[in-house]
């Protein structure tokens, strides 16, 4: 019998050129490694349900519920400053949207559903092991109070994968606001398809900004949503590692997560993708390749601001121009609430920016450095204590001109510096465990993340930082 799912699917009527209808490909023995059942409630839909054995079977790709619409999306890109004319979903169909029980649209993706004809030679097959990743990670990133896509589950395919070597499949159902992303409306700008733009743009407005009332007001919302977000991720040493256009989604959530990595040691320039050879996404420039990216998408936008070109290049140009201001101004709010401040003063960014280099001097600890500031005992992560101590008297006065009192600025500093992040060590330890069918470490993981400002005395070894030898010095990509 199959699963009836409450889809209500709005891209699906959009012009046939924006996808490519087709089924996701059925799999040997689907298996139920996970279903979120937190994430399931807030769809409206029952756990119990999808854990079933037709749910597993219809997240596995086996069989489409009813109600879907099963499509690939088309898309281009910019990958590693490189164009990419023709993109799209080479390993995942979107199923379709659920309205969610407050009111909002959510895309259902199943990712390594099988090829599509974007698949460009590959299987569209994905691993256990990114699967494992994207679910650990995605889910941590939401926990931490950033916008991100989620994963309402993750099965088996009963079927090998190959890579270098063979490894066992999986399929993640992931959830997202929509997968349309910057590459999406490239893809229609460089076929100087100004209809197709249009009525992309007027579906964006119309589902994620309905405020935006023109193409520059669009673009003015999604430059800002960008800005904040990418100092979010660098208010908790997050390294997305392929900050492609396609990898940019238009409503401003983390999508994508490959070669991704939270930092141990800090350092502005620290690289984990193995394919980023000249380190163009290493943390410290992910808000210069953001704002690149929200270039071109005015770029791609340009005929829908202003029918003069030029005139359309100036308003375009100054909207993107503005990005370093909103993104400057949001760093500073993370960071300051990660120091325990509440209130503005000209030196805040030089205090911030004289920690964080005395923390690459010290090859500190990111995530450790600022929860043991949280906990009044930051000097223990520095083994030159006196350059430190000159530091903290600096903002020990700083802090005594805030008007909000020492408690409250310790519960802010607690509700801002995480205890436990996604380690890249304790992932691959639950991948390896996952390899060999024992998702134990993976539920547990699971459980310690979900609450990443608390930590209970039985969870600190989470909150570790890898031995030297545990470091995971390179992340890869699922493909």
């Amino acid at each position: 019998m199959a699963l009836h799912l409450p889809f209500d699917n709005s891209y699906g009527r959009l012009p046939e050129r924006f996808y490519t209808r087709l089924a996701p490909t059925p799999v040997a023995e689907p298996g139920l490694i996970a279903v979120n059942h937190a994430l399931a409630r807030d769809l409206d839909l029952d756990p119990h349900v999808l854990s079933s054995k037709d749910g597993v079977r219809a997240l596995a790709g086996t069989q489409v519920p009813k109600g879907a619409d099963p499509l690939a999306q088309v898309y281009a890109g910019h990958q590693f400053g490189g164009w990419s004319p023709q993109l799209g979903d080479g390993r995942a169909i979107l199923l379709g949207e659920i309205i969610d029980i407050k009111g909002m649209r959510r895309d259902l993706q199943l990712k390594g559903s099988g090829p599509t004809p974007y698949s460009r030679t590959g299987d569209g097959r994905a691993c256990v092991g990114p699967v494992i990743r994207e679910y650990i990670v995605s889910e941590a990133m939401h926990a931490l109070g950033i916008p991100t896509t989620r994963a309402l589950a993750a099965v088996t395919t009963g079927e090998n994968v190959y890579r270098e070597q063979p490894l066992p499949g999986a399929v993640l159902t992931r959830v997202a606001s929509s997968h349309i992303r910057v590459g999406t409306f490239q893809f229609f700008a460089a076929r100087n398809d100004i209809e197709a733009l249009r009525t992309l743009a007027d579906h964006v407005m119309a589902r994620h900004y309905p405020d935006s009332r023109s193409a520059l007001e669009l673009l003015d919302a999604i430059i800002a949503k960008h800005a904040k977000l990418i100092a979010q991720w660098m208010g908790v040493g997050f390294i997305h590692g392929v900050m492609n256009t396609d990898n940019t989604q238009v409503a401003g959530e983390t999508m994508d997560y490959g070669p991704c990595a939270f930092m141990d040691i800090y350092h502005p320039g620290k690289v984990f993708s193995s394919i980023d050879h000249f380190g163009r996404y290493a943390y410290g420039r992910q808000p210069e390749i953001a704002a690149w990216n929200m270039a071109q998408f005015a770029t791609s936008i340009l005929p829908l601001i202003d029918s003069d070109q030029d005139e359309a290049v100036k308003k375009a140009t100054e909207s993107v121009h503005r990005f370093s201001e909103i993104y400057s101004g949001a760093w500073l709010s993370v960071f300051r609430s990660k120091l325990g401040l509440t209130k503005t003063e000209a030196g805040d960014a030089d205090l911030i920016h004289g920690l964080l280099e005395r923390m690459a001097t010290a090859k500190a600890d990111f995530t450790n450095t600022f929860h043991a500031l949280s906990e009044g005992n930051a000097a223990s992560q520095f083994p030159n204590r006196e350059d430190f101590e000159t530091w903290e008297r600096l903002w020990l006065a700083r802090r005594k001109r805030e008007k909000a009192s020492a408690m409250e600025q310790t519960s802010l500093m607690r509700r801002s510096n995480p205890a436990v992040i996604a380690r890249n060590h304790r992932i691959e330890a639950v991948i390896k465990a996952a390899n060999s069918g024992d998702y134990g470490p993976f539920i547990e993981i699971g459980r310690i993340l979900a609450q990443p400002f608390n930590l209970a005395s039985n969870d600190s070894v989470y909150a570790k930082a890898p031995k030297p030898d545990e470091e995971v010095q390179r992340t890869f990509c699922g493909t």
